[in-house]
């Protein structure tokens, strides 16, 4: 924090609800896949601009586990993506040292694309320059409701008492409770909202809404999202007063 209060330039945590495929497509009177398949540049762009900026954390939030309900062709070709996505593109996210990481619950996959995540994983488990989390049949409540099931376990067991589970405790328990919690959730296609994404670990994130739709939001969005998230001042609950004073 510097002398005016002003957070950090550069969060360490970013985390990003890509919007905007299918309204993309639709302008273009291109079929909605068309969106998503274009959507791939604009993954490539913000890992670039994070990368490079020394961003540690980029989570993308690719499948919700309400975006089951779509139409059964687009969820189809959605996971076609996916799986061809991950093959092509673990090498080279290991030749550039990012690991990658999925959260979610995998149950639901195809077994060959949950094999695929596994091999993804595995050949860029040793990189730790930058980390890459695809939130893949992902929901905030999904993740918490986890979290309280195994701390249940636990104390059914009788590892633990129900008065030693604390927010740190039950924060360690989510899927990302081993990383930084995010500093950064941006939001592109206009909407304002956070859909059920990272509900526990958003609840200090500055918030940035883009009105662009996710194939078009490529470097430069990128790095205005990062310019004007080094203009913020976090607070945390306390006062500017406060925070003017802490960093003195």
């Amino acid at each position: 924090m510097d002398k005016k209060g002003v957070s950090p330039a550069i969060p360490r945590h970013v985390a990003i609800i890509m919007d905007g495929n299918n309204r993309w497509a639709k302008k273009r009177l291109l079929p909605g896949v068309a969106g998503h398949k274009a959507g791939v540049d604009a993954v490539r762009a913000v890992i670039e601009v994070c990368a490079e900026a020394g961003v540690e954390v980029l989570t993308l939030f690719a499948f919700s586990s309400e975006n089951w309900q779509r139409p059964a062709e687009e969820v189809g070709a959605l996971m076609e993506l996916f799986l061809s996505a991950l093959r092509r593109e673990a090498r080279r996210l290991n030749d550039n040292q990012i690991r990658l990481r999925i959260i979610g619950d995998r149950s639901r996959f195809h077994p060959e694309l949950q094999a695929a995540m596994r091999e993804a994983e595995l050949l860029t488990a040793g990189e730790h320059r930058f980390t890459l989390q695809i939130a893949a049949n992902y929901g905030g409540q999904w993740d918490i409701t986890q979290a309280a099931q195994r701390l249940a376990r636990e104390v059914q067991a009788g590892h633990l008492q129900v008065d030693e589970i604390t927010p740190g405790l039950l924060q360690n328990c989510l899927a990302t409770g081993d990383l930084p919690l995010p500093d950064l959730c941006i939001r592109t296609g206009g909407e304002h909202r956070i859909s059920n994404f990272l509900l526990w670990q958003l609840a200090y994130a500055e918030l940035y809404f883009s009105d662009l739709f996710w194939p078009d939001f490529k470097h430069e969005a990128m790095r205005k999202a990062l310019g004007d998230y080094a203009t913020r001042q976090r607070r945390f609950g306390k006062t500017s007063e406060q925070i003017e004073a802490e960093a003195r």
